[in-house]
């Protein structure tokens, strides 16, 4: 994209489309702003895959001109992707709000990322750059720091909501209403916001319900109380200690990342007292109804604390008859097959079981509903919007709320990742787009695993893969043996003795006749072979393995 003179430009590079890998870029002339550097979580069809990025291409290519990513707050959605962009490009700050900067640096140490330019900001900091300075607006989410971002541009205002819900009795600070409708008075050019709950009507649930009905559960339940929440909502971690403070319960946490996250709580002075947390060795010395296990796994991971204790492999932790299992979390799209398969088998040990189904309010969102998103829509009065964080029914759905708040329909964006909005003196309009797409992190390997590696792995879980051993004399032009098949979760070679000799032949065959017209090359004789093999096993069986030869070369002159 060709930077244009005194054009100030708006970049999705993630979060448009999905529900996660948020970042967004602000430019103007000689200067960029990245805001949030988040991951997405894989769908189940994208086998091996750990992560899900952004393609920093745009980024790279104008790498001279970064200064600086900000983060509003610390969900891994926002914050993930920073160790796999900084091996990417340098930027040369980060700033963060406390909580966010003490789990980026957790990060940055587990991966062995020296960096030293991590920056805190708080309410009332002040960031000045050649053409943008910024400001942050408290605002509420499930974990602490969460905050706005509004960059004043040459071109008018910007305002970025993060992560938002409007909740007027939190467990944390409020959304500071009055400087989010000061800002609105001064006047703000286009407006970013939420889209997550947009489909959903009314107002989102205080998490001061769910702290009352917490309370009440672990209050009249006289057995051991095992909860499963995201590590990453550090307020319901916060006054689910406090709730087993009241109640005489000493708390026993399993799964690494829910470990971290109360550390973090306790460094920052959320949870003031750390003495209520014991090992697990010192729970068996107390009651049952003394005893509240915290622990990973409401997503029904496979290998979380949760997980391995309802399938009865944890090394610590056996269910007992009188255990209530609290699921204080909202399936993740994607997630409620997993998680069914826990709470089955829970209830097979013959455990009590509660879910957010049954308990409406033992979760909340930390996301604004319908008239959550048009009160922030009213208080911030921008000239234009751009509906973010959210797949397209979202920011469509929130489109309409914004033409029911007065936006005209031409002066509202919905944007696709890659889509470049341009401000000028005169408007707000459509510019040229960027490359923008998914990358693809297995392992420690960042963009080397392709579509083309996902479609195979597809094809091989559904199908299988076949393998088709050769042995050749390459300077005779001859099959030296009769050709091996063997697979691997396409059909049971001992039992298939028919249809794999059938196979067989039909590579015999092919190679022969392959060699008859004069044709050997390496490539040329695997490509043909899985050219004229592969419909033949379709007609034979109907399906479609992966089809893998093995040529062993066996150079004999005599």
């Amino acid at each position: 994209m060709q930077e244009k003179k005194n054009v100030t430009s708006i970049v999705a590079l993630g979060g448009l489309g999905e529900v996660g890998k948020n970042m967004y870029v602000v430019s103007h002339d000689d200067e960029i702003i990245i805001i949030d550097a988040g991951v997405m979580f894989p769908e189940s069809d994208l086998m091996g895959i750990d992560y899900v990025i952004q393609d920093v291409s745009y980024l790279k290519a104008n790498a001279d001109k970064i200064k600086a990513l900000i983060i509003t707050h610390g969900h891994e959605d926002h914050i993930g992707g920073i160790v796999f962009l900084l091996q990417n490009v340098n930027i040369p700050t980060i700033y963060a709000p406390g909580i966010a900067a003490s789990l980026i640096n957790h990060k940055l140490e587990d991966n062995n990322i020296m960096y030293q330019h991590l920056e805190t900001f708080d309410k009332d900091s002040h960031l000045k750059f050649k053409h943008f300075d910024i400001e942050f607006v408290t605002t509420t989410h499930s974990i602490p720091d969460s905050f706005a971002i509004v960059i004043r541009t040459p071109n008018g205002t910007i305002f970025e909501t993060g992560d938002f819900k409007f909740d007027l009795t939190p467990i944390g600070p409020m959304a500071d209403l009055h400087k989010i409708a000061r800002i609105g008075e001064e006047g703000v050019k286009i407006l970013l916001s939420d889209s997550t709950n947009a489909l959903s009507e009314g107002f989102s649930k205080s998490e001061s319900c769910v702290d009352e009905t917490l309370n009440d559960i672990i209050s009249r339940h006289y057995g051991r109380i095992i909860i499963a929440t995201f590590a990453s909502n550090i307020y319901r971690i916060k006054h689910i200690v406090e709730t087993c403070r009241k109640n005489n319960r000493q708390i026993v946490t399993f799964g690494r990342s829910m470990e971290t996250s109360i550390d973090i709580a306790i460094q920052n002075g959320l949870i003031k007292d750390s003495s209520i947390f014991i090992d697990a060795s010192k729970a068996k010395s107390l009651k049952r109804n003394e005893v509240c296990i915290l622990c990973t796994g409401s997503q029904g991971e496979p290998l979380a604390a949760l997980s391995r204790i309802a399938n009865g492999v944890h090394k610590q932790i056996s269910l007992l008859n009188d255990d209530l299992v609290i699921f204080s979390s909202k399936p993740i799209p994607g997630n409620a097959a997993s998680i069914n398969k826990i709470i089955n088998k829970l209830y097979l040990k013959g455990v009590k079981v509660f879910t957010n189904e049954e308990f409406s309010d033992i979760h909340t969102s930390g996301h604004a509903k319908e008239e959550e998103l048009k009160l922030m829509l009213r208080l911030v009065k921008p000239e234009y919007f751009m509906p973010m964080h959210g797949e397209y029914r979202m920011l469509t759905a929130h489109k309409a709320l914004a033409e029911d708040c007065g936006i005209p329909s031409e002066n509202i964006f919905v944007c696709k990742n890659g889509d470049v909005l341009e401000l000028t003196e005169n408007g707000v309009q459509r510019g040229e787009a960027v490359t923008a797409g998914d990358v693809y992190v297995d392992g420690s390997r960042i963009g080397d695993i392709g579509s083309s590696v996902v479609k195979e792995r597809k094809v091989m879980s559904h199908d299988g893969i076949l393998m088709a051993i050769i042995n050749i004399n390459p300077l005779k032009k001859q099959l030296l043996i009769k050709p091996n098949v063997t697979t691997r979760g396409f059909v049971m070679v001992n039992e298939n003795a028919d249809l794999i000799d059938k196979i067989e032949k039909k590579v015999t065959s092919i190679v022969r006749e392959s060699f008859a017209k004069g044709m050997y090359s390496y490539t040329d004789l695997k490509g043909q072979i899985i050219l004229d093999l592969s419909p033949y096993i379709s007609a034979l069986t109907g399906r479609h393995p992966m089809i893998l030869p093995v040529i062993m070369e066996v150079r004999q002159s005599d």
